[in-house]
């Protein structure tokens, strides 16, 4: 075995040998026949080899596959807390918006509520077609009678539950509803009176009329007379109660009122006594 070519230590190749095959010497001096041998497989087929084993830039699949879960909790964390974000600052404005509307309301009450007690409070005008389209309805609560020898009852329209709506007006000079629209109307009253003397000739009447532009005089609409409520053995106070209720037909522009034949007996209770219709 010979070799005719020095081995370059630089180059990252392997060594190379030529192998004689041997048989009788060449008599005309000419080289012998050579064979190439290599010690081990070339370098760059190792080279591949191992960059296929460490994968993209240097790393192995494994830990790629990591670093790419880690990557997508770190993202999936901050669109949780974008969208957490948003909808705190969503709920910090309407809360905003109700502690200034019940702001604005208190202040309202705490302006108005002296002229609510002294019956001088008139809410602001609504806007036409918004009272065209609320349902007619009004519910007024008894107040003290200033001269209890008017039988019609004056009520207060704007006072605790008391409320005037759809098109509804209270008439102060005379205690009347006065209705819009014509239609039918579910009218009530209820009154509640304490006789300091009762006995058994105790008697009272409570009646709902209503005064109409065509008709000269009222039209009672519901009527009671109530007698025999006090105990025949014993003369003391005693309280008793009166309610009607019915469903009628109204015209536009009519006014009801409510009667009581002993209006100095009636109870000073706001809620004892109260009148209201609303349109079925």
């Amino acid at each position: 075995m010979s070799s005719d070519s020095a081995y370059d230590r630089s180059m990252p190749y392997p060594q190379v040998f030529l192998v004689d095959r041997g048989g009788p010497p060449n008599q005309h001096g000419a080289l012998p026949n050579l064979v190439p041998c290599w010690s081990f497989p070339p370098a760059p087929e190792r080279v591949r080899r191992a960059g296929k084993r460490r994968g993209c830039l240097g790393v192995s699949s494994g830990v790629a596959v990591v670093i790419l879960l880690l990557f997508a909790l770190v993202f999936s964390g901050l669109g949780i807390g974008a969208v957490w974000t948003v909808n705190l600052q969503k709920e910090m404005k309407d809360m905003r918006n109700i502690v200034k509307a019940l702001n604005r309301s208190t202040v309202e009450n705490v302006i108005n509520a002296p002229q609510k007690q002294i019956g001088l409070y008139e809410p602001p005008l609504k806007d036409e077609k918004k009272v065209q389209e609320e349902r007619p309805a009004a519910h007024v609560i008894g107040r003290l009678q200033m001269d209890p020898t008017h039988k019609t009852l004056r009520w207060e329209p704007r006072v605790g539950r008391a409320f005037i709506s759809g098109g509804v007006t209270y008439k102060v000079e005379d205690g009347a509803l006065q209705v819009n629209q014509t239609g039918l109307y579910y009218i009530y009253s209820r009154v509640e009176l304490i006789f300091r003397t009762c006995h058994s000739t105790s008697f009272f009447e409570h009646s709902v009329f209503v005064r109409r532009s065509s008709h000269s005089s009222p039209l009672t609409l519901m009527n009671t007379h109530r007698q025999g409520f006090c105990p025949s053995e014993q003369r003391h106070a005693w309280t008793t109660d009166s309610f009607l209720g019915s469903a009628l037909p109204l015209q536009k522009d009519d006014k009801v009122l409510v009667n009581v034949s002993h209006p100095h007996y009636l109870s000073h209770g706001h809620y004892a006594n109260f009148f209201g219709l609303y349109k079925i």
